[in-house]
């Protein structure tokens, strides 16, 4: 267990590391700190989403019986993902900061301006920082101690909940570099809103109803049917990927609308924290790449 641990510990840092290392010195590319810092988050989250939506289909393919049926890989990678979480409120951290000084705010290292950068920073992603604690917290020894083997399919499902990460990643990527005209942002937009929907929105409905008729009871009756523990887990988990997903509706209104280039309004100018503009997805959206490990 703690060997799997470790290797998360290792590769997901190594691997941001690497990529902002990489971007820094390529020939051609040669980005400055703060643009290699913040993309090469991006990279981690979306390779992470690719490891774990794969790792969710392996499992839920390989499981007949959705309760008694066990695979390997269901508790190795929830034990290798939970450094990512501990990982990724620290490249969060990172990539508000480097906005900040882009933006010209904060721009001294003295201890009182970093306290005030992580203040800001934990009212501005309260919410995804939250999420983040609740997975290493409750959601990893749920997952790996509470359920004692019994889920596995369950589990590689919520797994492909990060089916979507990607889309977000690639959607903030544009907005940073004002490519919000273009038609991959369109389609990157579509992509996102379909995959968020069926992969996040409908994930609980979806295993109370694949529940329902493993154990031969109507939908309306599974809440009551399965212990309250996992009532109270669905709604708290369900409730920011509701929240989220409507942003990302009224970004993506905004954007197939054309509202954001064709208002008389003048644009939007950040403001001391480093809130995006108007333009995109949403000011304050989606909670960076929403990550999940048992949601």
């Amino acid at each position: 267990m703690l060997s799997i641990i470790a290797a998360g510990s290792v590769f997901f840092p190594g691997l941001f590391l690497l990529s902002k290392q990489m971007l820094r010195c390529i020939p051609g590319l040669q980005w400055n700190e703060g643009d290699a810092t913040i993309v090469s988050a991006r990279l981690v989250s979306s390779i992470q989403a690719i490891m774990a939506s794969t790792a969710g289909y392996i499992i839920s393919s390989s499981c007949q019986d959705i309760i008694e049926d066990q695979h390997w890989l269901t508790s190795s990678y929830i034990l290798f993902a939970v450094p990512y979480f501990v990982y990724d409120i620290y490249a969060m951290f990172l990539c508000y900061w480097h906005k900040l000084q882009v933006k010209g705010h904060e721009v001294d290292n003295g201890s009182r301006s970093k306290a005030m950068a992580i203040a800001g920073y934990l009212r501005r992603e309260f919410l995804m920082v939250l999420h983040h604690v609740v997975m290493v917290t409750v959601c990893f020894p749920v997952s790996v101690f509470w359920r004692q083997g019994k889920g596995d399919y369950i589990q590689g499902v919520m797994f492909l909940a990060e089916l979507s990460t990607p889309s977000v990643c690639l959607g903030k990527i544009l907005i940073q570099y004002k490519q919000q005209h273009t038609l991959l942002h369109k389609v990157n937009g579509a992509v996102m809103l379909i995959t968020f929907f069926l992969c996040r929105v409908l994930l609980f409905p979806y295993l109370y109803y694949i529940y329902g008729r493993y154990a031969s009871i109507p939908f309306y009756l599974v809440p009551f049917s399965v212990p309250w523990q996992c009532n109270l887990g669905a709604s708290l988990l369900m409730a920011p990927q509701v929240y989220w997903f409507s942003l990302i509706c009224r970004g993506a209104l905004r954007l197939f609308t054309g509202r954001s280039s064709h208002s008389r309004k003048p644009p939007v100018k950040p403001d001391c924290e480093g809130h995006e503009t108007a333009n995109g997805y949403s000011t304050r959206m989606v909670g960076r790449d929403t990550p999940t490990m048992a949601h």
